[in-house]
């Protein structure tokens, strides 16, 4: 069934795990669990900052848009994913794939922006502190999120015109348990150039650029700490960027894996573990972060303690 005009299937079909479909049952409790996980820990930790004024500094408040972002990621394909594996509902439409792409590229790039913005903010908190809280205020904070989302929007809106002007007579089954910009891109049956320079395009002027960004914020931050007479306060310095750090790990290695694989490592990779590694990256990381800053930050830790805590009664 599609649409004579323009060739669009009604609906593509999602194997889920190639290889391990006998498996998904078994499969859908670690997602289950990652994904509740998720849930739990990037809500508490919006809900602490949200509401406590003693975090409302840069850096807490940059936390908490990642969180918001995170939770946004893995709901927009978790939910769907644990579908495939409990009800076995492959279909989705032509245009609920879309609208899943996008926000998972949307997300994508839009956490990137996030994690340069945090790693700025670590090089004037301690390269220049003296002007910290002159330089990071407000009104410049805002236009960071403003610039950040629309350059996310900018980015990755083309992408769904680009899918939809394709037409796709041949199969409608998508190897995923998600709809991603490549994997609805192979279903076309007409040249995809266009789309695969414009998706390097967008790789290399974000995430690429942003890296970039994140590499010469630390090149000077470690610069400046190493210059500090004192022992204690470049120890002090650097346990500050640990878990930023961390998250920029969990967050780039994987997500450039997946990428490149796509577009090359096919070929030495096994698409069964290209599609499991795929879908970790997707709720690995939202689900390690908040832990991450729950435990080597000690003003989030004691919050949330106090959240939970239950006076005794007199």
């Amino acid at each position: 069934m599609s649409n004579t005009s323009t060739f669009h299937p009604d609906y593509f079909l999602l194997t889920g795990i190639p290889g391990l479909e006998q498996s998904h049952l078994l499969l859908s409790i670690p997602f289950c669990i990652m994904y509740v996980m998720d849930l739990f820990g990037n809500s508490i930790l919006i809900l602490v900052i949200g509401t406590n004024e003693t975090l409302q500094q840069p850096m807490y408040l940059f936390l908490m848009m990642l969180a918001s972002c995170d939770l946004l990621l893995s709901s927009s394909t978790v939910p769907k994913t644990l579908c495939i594996f409990w009800f076995n509902s492959h279909t989705i439409s032509f245009n609920g794939c879309l609208v899943q792409m996008f926000f998972i590229h949307f997300n994508f790039v839009l956490e990137s922006a996030i994690l340069v913005s945090m790693a700025y903010d670590r090089y004037q908190a301690i390269c220049y502190p003296l002007s910290y809280t002159i330089t990071l205020t407000g009104t410049f904070i805002r236009k960071l999120v403003v610039f950040a989302f629309s350059r996310s929007f900018c980015f990755i809106i083309p992408l769904i015109f680009l899918l939809k002007r394709l037409p796709y007579e041949g199969s409608n089954v998508i190897e995923h348990t998600y709809c991603e910009h490549m994997s609805m891109g192979k279903l076309a049956t007409a040249d995809i150039l266009v789309n695969v320079v414009f998706g390097l395009i967008i790789a290399a002027s974000s995430s690429g650029v942003d890296l970039i960004l994140i590499i010469i914020s630390y090149v000077l931050i470690i610069r400046a700490v190493l210059r500090l007479r004192s022992s204690d306060a470049r120890l002090k310095a650097f346990n500050t960027c640990v878990s930023h750090i961390c998250v920029i790990v969990l967050f780039y290695i994987p997500a450039f894996f997946s990428f490149i694989t796509h577009r090359v490592g096919h070929k030495y990779i096994s698409a069964q573990f290209h599609i499991l590694f795929a879908n970790l990256y997707i709720i690995f990381p939202p689900m390690m972060n908040p832990i991450i800053y729950g435990v080597r930050t000690r003003e989030i830790r004691q919050q949330v303690v106090n959240c939970f805590h239950i006076k005794p009664k007199i």
